[in-house]
């Protein structure tokens, strides 16, 4: 009897010790091997360790789960709890994420850091109205234009077949309204319809251009920074909140620092990758100042359609009105 009543309470403590661990399930579209991925191993580890093993991170990579709204979906199901998601995913859970994707708003990292410092908070308060938790923001890399054929200026791009992800009726109704010829795919279709000429012209980041090998169907690259492709860790509130406070105290410590030093080792990558890419035949075309600026006023003339449809109108003034801050400084900075 004494026996038996050790096996049941030997039972209980460990069913009891099993029940305190949290199993994340986190999926992503980036690949094994690439940075992104492995910084989410490292992060996985570091969680583990600081909890004592109570908080184990599972990810699935390469989009095994779907696309990014796809990944949204199931989380708000439960089948998987948690994303590392670009803009597009984002904006699944709060489309003021769109704010990063404007085109042509950007020039460098100065001003994507400045517009993030004075963004995020905002960003963040409607990711958790919406039910998620922010524990990092990155950059992914500049997105540029790559295209089957040479675009110089507005009408070449017109002419070519522009891939928009499957889902984001928005972008893709904007673009059929300018006059463009908008595909919506989902991103496991992207290569096999650059490879049947479905789709001939992708706006996307050097570095993802390499990983996936798209540059060896679209090899002529824009280089214009059209907009920075923004990333975010995200995480069901369901499953954060069962989290003890000092645990997610310790996580989001470790995901600052990650991300810190995700910034200082990758935002220059972009460079390195076209370095690759023109080995193997990319050929880049550098616009000329008017070319630029051909461009730009283009996308001003667009902002009239932007405003209130792509982004709300509130922060579509408050986008503007930040940047026009940044340019007034950099302009007295450069008087003096």
């Amino acid at each position: 009897m004494k026996r038996l009543f050790q096996i049941v309470l030997f039972t209980a403590l460990v069913g009891d010790i099993s029940a305190k661990k949290t199993i994340i399930k986190m999926a992503t579209l980036a690949p094994e091997g690439t940075d992104w991925h492995g910084m989410l191993v490292e992060m996985g580890q570091r969680w583990r360790d600081v909890t004592d093993g109570q908080v184990i991170l599972r990810i699935y990579p390469g989009g095994v789960v779907g696309d990014e709204r796809d990944m949204i979906r199931k989380i708000r199901i439960g089948q998987i709890h948690a994303a590392a998601v670009s803009t597009e995913g984002l904006s699944e859970i709060d489309t003021k994420a769109y704010s990063f994707a404007l085109p042509l708003v950007f020039d460098d990292y100065d001003d994507v850091d400045w517009f993030r410092d004075r963004i995020s908070e905002d960003l963040e308060a409607g990711m958790r109205e919406n039910g998620f938790e922010v524990l990092m923001w990155v950059d992914v890399g500049w997105v540029k234009w790559f295209t089957s054929k040479p675009i110089i200026y507005l009408d070449d791009l017109r002419s070519m077949r522009i891939f928009t992800w499957a889902g984001d009726y928005h972008a893709q109704e904007m673009w059929e309204k300018a006059g463009f010829q908008a595909v919506p795919l989902a991103s496991i279709d992207i290569l096999s319809g650059l490879q049947t000429g479905l789709i001939n012209a992708v706006a996307t980041t050097p570095l993802y251009a390499l990983s996936q090998q798209w540059f060896s169907s679209v090899n002529y690259m824009l280089d214009i920074n059209w907009g920075v492709l923004t990333a975010g860790v995200i995480i069901d509130k369901r499953i954060w909140d069962k989290i003890t406070h000092e645990h997610q105290v310790k996580m989001k410590e470790i995901t600052h620092e990650i991300g810190i030093k995700h910034q200082r080792t990758t935002r220059h990558q972009d460079e390195e990758a076209i370095s690759v890419m023109e080995e193997y035949g990319l050929n880049v075309h550098q616009p000329t100042s008017e070319e630029l600026a051909h461009w730009k006023n283009y996308v001003k003339s667009m902002h009239s359609e932007l405003r209130g449809n792509y982004l709300s109108e509130e922060i579509f003034d408050k986008v503007m009105k930040l940047m026009a801050e940044k340019d007034s400084l950099d302009a007295q900075q450069f008087s003096e």
